[in-house]
C-alpha cells in the first residue's frame, strides 16, 4: 500500500457533505481532516501499488457532488520517531 494525501476544495457550504460522501463511500480512506486556508479538507488515502492515482482521483473524488477542485500530493517514505 502507498499513501497519497489530497487537497479538496469545496462548493460554498458543501463542506460537510462532501467529508461524509467521502468518509462512507471511499475504501481507500484512511483519514480526513477540515482545513483553513485554500483548501476545505485533507484527505490521507492508501491505494494499492498498481493502483492508478490519476484514475483514483478523477473517478473517485472529482465526482463527488460539491468537490470544486483537487491537489495531489505524492508521497515517498513516512518517518516515524522511535523507530531504529
Amino acid at each position: 500500500m502507498r499513501a497519497i494525501f489530497v487537497m479538496i476544495k469545496c462548493e460554498m457550504g458543501q463542506v460537510y457533505r462532501v467529508a461524509q460522501t467521502a468518509a462512507d463511500t471511499i475504501e481507500a480512506l484512511s483519514e480526513l481532516h477540515s482545513t483553513s486556508g485554500q483548501y476545505d479538507l485533507l484527505g490521507k488515502f492508501y491505494l494499492e501499488p498498481d493502483q492508478d492515482t490519476g484514475l483514483f482521483v478523477t473517478e473517485q473524488l472529482q465526482t463527488i457532488p460539491g468537490v470544486k477542485d483537487t491537489y495531489t500530493l505524492v508521497t515517498f517514505n513516512a518517518f516515524v520517531g522511535g523507530q531504529k
